[in-house]
């Protein structure tokens, strides 16, 4: 078949995707330029306004694939900042550095192939026990006979391998040019950090791009094995990591971690509309450091409580849970140990363990976003 002829045949397949109006996103115009090379490589500009579903990205990659004589599909994204367009009313310009938008993920194959579920730990707001939750969820999963691996993406402040009572360095196995680093094992959970890998004061002076290649890295140079549920823990902020894991890898989701207070809420938010942009679904919100109750009968509540849940509730995603401000959380961390195994029954070690049992729940409900 002719490049013309494949265009046309891609065209028509594109024409089968439609909106819940009923119309297609061809006509709709989100469907921006074809390209057919003459060894049956495609590339498809994208238009996705705010308040269209991201499902529309992955039907159309996949309409795309189906047609014979393809051999790859790759799905250029645009998001624009301005408000969407009338009603069937195409947009013009479909170039990749338009002001206002970012790239949506076009993750890469193979990566991770014996990886059930990935899922990440992100919050936009530093501070909040982003890593502490990460490093619970992981061995809450993995006490339950999960697979579990925890890769710590958060390259400023590497703090998982002294969560989990770690100092070895990890091993490289193979051939030169083929090497693969193991990860550590510790409480069931293969971990991975770039904590494993410096001396404990040496700091991570970097620019994003080499941040975003340290990810790459952990992600395809280390030897994960079979896992049913790899947790990423990332790093405050909205910037090069977190478009790095999304455009790399297919993620189930992330869980967003906050205090209840407006200064950490508002970051958050933030950091729940980027994943949207880049058409990643929020799996949840877990409200960190809550109130905790003496055992006088007494509350403490240094952060407030029910900030998270608010957040939630306006941002239309679910709640997973809140942990009280607990001083068992301190003390496993120092010791190397986390909470849901050095305190299990504590008030943040039960709420940790629920908040894993539910998200469990959520990734045997469903696939990859």
């Amino acid at each position: 078949m002719s490049e013309q002829g494949l265009e046309q045949a891609i065209r028509a397949a594109l024409a089968a995707v439609r909106h819940d109006d009923g119309r297609d996103i061809v006509e709709a115009g989100n469907v921006q330029e074809i390209v057919v090379s003459g060894e049956g490589d495609v590339q498809v500009a994208f238009i996705l306004r705010p308040g269209e579903p991201g499902a529309l990205v992955k039907e159309a990659r996949a309409a795309a694939e189906a047609v014979e004589g393809v051999r790859s599909v790759k799905v250029n994204v645009q998001l624009p900042a301005a408000a969407p367009a009338p009603a069937g009313a195409p947009r013009p310009g479909g170039g990749g550095g338009a002001p206002g938008t970012v790239p949506a993920p076009t993750p890469k194959p193979g990566i991770l192939p014996d990886v059930a579920h990935v899922v990440a730990v992100s919050s936009g707001k530093g501070g909040v026990g982003k890593s502490m939750v990460s490093a619970n969820l992981a061995a809450a999963l993995a006490a339950e006979g999960l697979r579990v691996g925890l890769l710590d993406a958060d390259v400023y402040g590497p703090n998982i391998p002294l969560m989990f009572g770690e100092q070895r360095r990890p091993r490289v196995t193979g051939e030169k040019g083929a090497e693969m680093i193991e990860p550590l094992e510790a409480h069931g959970v293969r971990i991975m950090s770039l904590g494993l890998m410096m001396d404990p004061e040496q700091p991570a002076i970097m620019r994003g791009p080499l941040i975003s290649g340290i990810l790459r890295q952990f992600l395809e140079q280390v030897d994960w094995g079979s896992l049913d549920v790899l947790v990423v823990d990332m790093p405050p902020g909205t910037g090069d990591a977190q478009l790095s894991l999304v455009q790399t890898i297919d993620l189930d989701g992330a869980v967003m971690v906050t205090t209840s207070q407006n200064v950490a809420t508002g970051d958050v938010r933030r950091g729940i509309r980027m994943f949207e942009r880049v058409n990643t679904r929020v799996l949840g919100v877990v409200e960190n450091m809550a109130g905790y109750t003496l055992s006088n009968g007494e509350t403490i509540d240094i952060f407030g409580t029910g900030g998270g849940e608010r957040l939630a509730e306006e941002m239309g995603v679910p709640f997973l849970g809140r942990v009280p401000l607990d001083p068992a959380v301190r003390e496993a961390g120092d010791e190397g140990r986390p909470t849901v195994l050095a305190a299990p029954d504590s008030p943040a070690g039960s709420a940790l363990r629920a908040i894993a049992a539910s998200l469990r729940e959520t990734l045997e409900r469903g696939g990859r976003g």
